[in-house]
């Protein structure tokens, strides 16, 4: 079974609370799961947050709302992973963060798709190698078996937190990593944040939902990338902002 698995927390340093935050009157959770759930290549959508306290309003919200949830570790987000899939029967995983209410169906179908075809453990849009999507559009498709292998014998903090550096580093040379996906020119614009990180980040996103969306349908990337590309200084709103790097 393929599925897409979601972390999210409520707990941001950067923009507390941020998941829940809405967008055209929808938390930006919503969001993030009802576009996943229009990729043609996944069996199911899983929302992975935390045991945490602050949690109980995800998990009800994902109750309420019909979304598969899981809970697990907070700081260890590759145990969450590993649990969250286990827990589901999950073969083939779709990394997908809460923090990107863009995310686009048809990038994880490719994603999945390219992941299938070349018979590999791992492959993405985003590593190995230079970014050519904006942020926002990571996609990430890895085997249960590396993630497994993964949670096992990963020891930094930095694998723990970030999922997949175990995986795609390869340093044992025991997976074998898909050539990275680039985005076609209707999708290149690595300069862009479409990702949610700080109030910038939501200020941007509040102007794009404001701009395109329309209840019952989903918003059509290249046309927001048009639109940020004839509108300048709606991107400066947040190109300042810098989101945490994986520390190696």
């Amino acid at each position: 079974m393929t599925a897409a698995i979601i972390q999210a927390r409520m707990g941001s340093t950067r923009l507390p609370g941020k998941i829940m935050k809405e967008l055209a009157g929808k938390p930006m959770l919503w969001h993030v799961v009802e576009r996943a759930r229009q990729a043609e290549k996944l069996d199911k959508v899983i929302v992975a947050t935390t045991v945490g306290p602050e949690d109980d309003v995800a998990e009800e919200f994902c109750r309420k709302n019909d979304f598969l949830c899981f809970r697990g570790p907070d700081e260890d987000v590759l145990a969450r992973y590993y649990l969250a899939a286990k827990e589901y029967k999950v073969s083939t995983i779709a990394r997908i963060t809460a923090d990107c209410p863009l995310i686009a169906p048809e990038i994880i179908d490719e994603c999945v798709q390219n992941f299938a075809a070349g018979r590999c453990d791992y492959i993405s849009n985003i590593n190995p190698g230079e970014r050519t999507f904006p942020r926002g559009l990571d996609v990430e498709v890895f085997s249960f078996d590396a993630l497994e292998k993964a949670f096992r014998e990963a020891v930094e903090p930095y694998e723990r937190e970030h999922v997949t550096p175990y995986i795609w580093q390869n340093k044992k040379n025991e997976f074998k990593i898909g050539s990275m996906i680039t985005a076609t020119p209707s999708y290149a614009r690595p300069q862009y944040r479409l990702t949610v990180d700080f109030p910038e980040d939501f200020e941007l996103m509040e102007k794009i939902y404001g701009e395109f969306y329309k209840p019952g349908k989903i918003i059509d990337i290249p046309d927001v990338l048009r639109f940020l590309d004839a509108r300048p200084e709606i991107v400066t709103v947040n190109a300042h902002c810098e989101e945490k790097q994986v520390k190696i």
